[in-house]
């Protein structure tokens, strides 16, 4: 049951991520050039398929400019 509660909030970030990139018009190439990550972690990342350090979260707000706090809302 906790594997699919950890789940659901895997796929929510992913989705927010994409959303965001979609927003900005990036490509996942361009997210992981700007975030410094490879293209396939963002595309694993947008299916929920990762668990996300807080590291790679900051690099992503970074890239997306946003607040850390925004990829949670």
């Amino acid at each position: 049951q906790i594997d699919i509660f950890v789940y659901g909030y895997k796929v929510e970030f992913g989705q927010k991520i994409k959303a965001l990139r979609l927003e900005k018009g990036f490509s996942q190439e361009r997210l992981a050039e700007l975030s410094f990550l490879h293209r396939t972690y963002i595309s694993s990342l947008e299916l929920g398929k990762r668990n996300v350090s807080i590291k790679n979260i900051e690099k992503l707000a970074n890239a997306l400019n946003c607040e850390i706090s925004y990829l949670f809302k």
